[in-house]
């Protein structure tokens, strides 16, 4: 396994699971922050903006179809990422209020909460288990 995909496992997965817990603790506020982003164009515009290009950093870096299931989980985040960024620079205004509704975003909060906390989980314990060859 490379030491671009240890490092980005280990980044993502600490990322993905301190980010979880906050939601987790902080479900009242991170609906909160949800709506007012989705219904404040210019800064979802520029949360795109900066997630692309975080996501095609990803890509760009670490385009790893193969060599076990970690290496394809990172690729994933990092196209999954490139792909929702770009739904939400190309999403008009109104629509984008409308998306969560259609998620229940709510109402299955602790759905997508738990989301990025097993991913975390997964991506933290195969990145800092794993060793170089």
């Amino acid at each position: 396994m490379s030491a671009l995909t240890r490092f980005l496992a280990r980044l993502l997965g600490l990322y993905c699971l301190l980010v979880g817990l906050s939601m987790v603790t902080h479900k009242h506020a991170t609906v909160e922050t949800v709506t007012a982003l989705v219904h404040n164009p210019p800064v979802m515009h520029l949360v795109a903006v900066f997630t692309l290009v975080a996501g095609l950093a990803m890509v760009l870096g670490h385009n790893v179809w193969s060599g076990g299931m970690l290496p394809v989980v990172v690729t994933l985040v990092g196209w999954l990422t490139s792909i929702r960024s770009l739904v939400l620079l190309f999403l008009t205004p109104g629509t984008a209020g409308d998306f969560l509704g259609v998620l229940h975003y709510e109402q299955l909060f602790y759905l997508y909460a738990a989301i990025p906390l097993v991913l975390g989980v997964y991506l933290t314990y195969g990145g800092f288990r794993s060793t170089s060859r």
